[in-house]
This record gives structure tokens, sequence and C-alpha cells, in this order.
């Protein structure tokens, strides 16, 4: 397992409450669209509902972490 999977692992159930957030909080879920525009305009309100929402989860990584992030991406 590569260590951005580890640290991403760490960190799943920030992710998860990310999602959940999105998904209830900002209607974020998968309709049947009529058009595309509709789509894009309802995923776009609701990650702008998601940007204003002041009790919003963080990830919060160390130092180490990420400079093990960047050097893997680097190379």
């Amino acid at each position: 397992m590569s260590v951005v999977d580890k640290v991403l692992l760490r960190k799943r159930g920030v992710i998860e409450s990310v999602n959940n957030k999105l998904k209830n909080s900002c209607q974020i879920e998968h309709h049947r669209h009529r058009s595309h525009w509709n789509f894009l305009i309802n995923l776009i309100s609701g990650i702008v509902a998601y940007a204003y929402d002041p009790s919003k989860p963080c990830i919060r990584i160390g130092k180490k972490e990420r400079q093990t992030m960047l050097n893997l991406l680097v190379t």
C-alpha cells in the first residue's frame, strides 16, 4: 500500500463525513437530470453552499505526512 493510501485511509472518517454533508445538507445526490446544464448547476450550487458552511470538517495533515505526499507527487 502506498504512503498516500495509508494517509487517506487514516483520514477516512473525515472524508466520509464530508461526503455525508454534501449529500444531505448541500443536496448533491445522483438524480436523473434532464439536461447537462441542470446537472452542472445543481453540482456547482451544492459545492458553493458547502464552501460557505462554517461547520465543515477538514483533514489535518502533519508536516511529515505532507512532505511524504509532496515527494511522491514530484517523482
